[in-house]
């Protein structure tokens, strides 16, 4: 890089030093601003971030080591590089400014040559510290930003689209039998495929959205200023371009598809991970429905016409029903600090495939499956080891005094088999389609359900829930725990 390549600040007080340091970078390349007290640097770098920060120590307001600290707190796209003019050159002085987050120092009266070497110097210290950034915050395979640095660019479009009151939406998608490619073509064609899908995702998008690899072949795309239903058209805009692409592989060509979760930032989503695990749950439910096609999260809640009887025959079915009238309750519940071996001696006593997992204040903390349970019960580290590090963390769950029609509309338009049921975070029980199915049933009969008995204390001590219960984890990786829909 040239000196034509970084922006300097200076901030003096001193008009003929400004002056006369702005004519020297300016000469030597330098794209040089400046300011005369410290709070007109602050206000300056959030116009626009310099490269160098070239401050005064004594300057009114605010002054050198304030600004400096205050710097260092900010939160900036790169890192600055701060030089301190000074008289002081004491021992002590010196020790502050380093403290405070300065990097070098110059003493004044400043010799031209001194400064434009010591520029040079620090412009290697900036060239090594970006390229670090950059190897830190880009995925190596795709050049597209990684999980980490897309979390940072999206909690600080969360916070403005909070002030400004502008929607924001997420995407996530998730090629669709990608461990297929692997399989048949190899590794190198899977590197291959994911590289023409990043290039495709990012070419689809806007100078202000932004795309990542969010882990393995799923990708994630904010969408700054825009509805569900405009990032719904935007990602069937890249859904039908991915399928149609032919990426290269040898002598052939591959085929690959995507399937996608839509969500948008809601008045009650808490932060911006909420939002991208709105995103998730769409995604999921898309692939659960057969994979190639978006899902909005939106549609999970919507209120439409069921798929299963008409708006009158519900309304009639479940009149005032809530969901406690309808749930299953459970029996027993595993703890999170359970062992691994003490939660299979349940399941085998009880005859549960599932069951929900508690925290220690009782609280709904995750789920396990005996196919978590065979998979951990293979190795003998694997049988000591607590729920809490086999469990998955994510189930869809209803609060009790939910309208049990609302969980009828959920579970007749996607593909996921039940829920949990909680009182105030607390699972109580469970209704999935068994459930609804024999309610039906008793309704047609005349034989209106009996809400159930409260949930006994020992869900709360021993270990499981009843077989025609189980619950539907919402995480990706929970797949396999629940088949698609027949």
């Amino acid at each position: 890089m040239t000196p034509a390549d970084y922006k300097v600040l200076l901030v003096d007080d001193d008009p003929t030093l400004l002056l006369l340091l702005s004519r020297w970078l300016t000469v030597a390349g330098y794209s040089v601003r400046t300011a005369s007290d410290g709070q007109e640097a602050l206000d300056a770098v959030e116009l626009e971030c310099p490269d160098f920060l070239i401050t005064d120590w004594l300057m009114p307001n605010i002054d050198g080591l304030k600004l400096c600290q205050k710097m260092r707190e900010m939160v900036l796209p790169h890192y600055v590089y701060i030089i301190f003019l000074t008289v002081q050159t004491g021992a002590n002085e010196m020790i502050a400014g380093l403290e405070n987050g300065a990097d070098d120092f110059l003493t004044k009266p400043v010799c031209e040559g001194e400064l434009l070497a010591r520029m040079k110097s620090s412009a290697r210290v900036l060239e090594l510290e970006r390229q670090l950034s950059l190897m830190a915050h880009t995925d190596s395979l795709t050049g597209l930003s990684t999980q980490r640095s897309f979390y940072e660019l999206l909690e600080k479009e969360w916070h403005r689209s909070r002030r400004s009151r502008a929607p924001l939406s997420c995407v996530m998608m998730d090629l669709d039998f990608f461990k297929r490619v692997n399989d048949v073509h190899g590794h190198p064609a899977g590197d291959s495929v994911l590289k023409f899908v990043a290039e495709l995702l990012a070419d689809c998008c806007r100078a202000s959205d932004t795309v990542c690899r969010y882990g393995g072949e799923e990708f994630c795309i904010m969408l700054p200023d825009t509805t569900e239903n405009d990032a719904a058209v935007w990602a069937e805009r890249a859904r039908a371009r991915l399928s149609s692409l032919r990426i290269p592989v040898g002598l052939s060509y591959l085929n690959v598809t995507g399937s996608f979760g839509v969500a948008q930032c809601r008045k009650d989503t808490q932060n911006w991970e909420e939002l991208v695990d709105l995103a998730d749950q769409a995604l999921l439910c898309a692939k659960r429905m057969g994979r190639d096609r978006i899902i909005r999260y939106a549609s999970l809640a919507d209120a439409a016409e069921p798929n299963l009887v008409g708006t009158k025959q519900r309304d009639t079915i479940f009149a005032d029903q809530l969901a406690r009238d309808v749930m299953v309750p459970l029996t027993i519940c595993p703890r999170a600090t359970d062992t691994v071996e003490e939660a299979t001696r349940a399941f085998l006593r009880q005859g549960a495939p599932a069951a929900p997992v508690l925290d220690d204040n009782g609280a709904l903390a995750g789920f396990v499956s005996e196919k978590d349970l065979i998979m951990a019960m293979v190795s003998p580290e694997g049988r000591g080891q607590p729920l809490s590090s086999i469990m998955r963390s994510n189930v869809i769950c209803y609060e009790e005094d939910t309208p049990a029609s609302v969980v009828y509309e959920f579970l007749s338009r996607v593909s996921i088999r039940g829920v949990v049921i909680t009182d105030r975070g607390r699972p109580t029980g469970m209704i999935n389609r068994g459930t609804l199915l024999r309610w039906f049933q008793d309704w047609i009969a005349g034989k209106h359900a009996v809400p159930p008995p409260a949930v006994p204390s020992s869900c709360r001590e021993d270990n499981t829930t009843d077989r025609a219960s189980a619950p539907i984890p919402r995480s990706r990786d929970s797949e396999p725990a629940v088949p698609a829909a027949g």
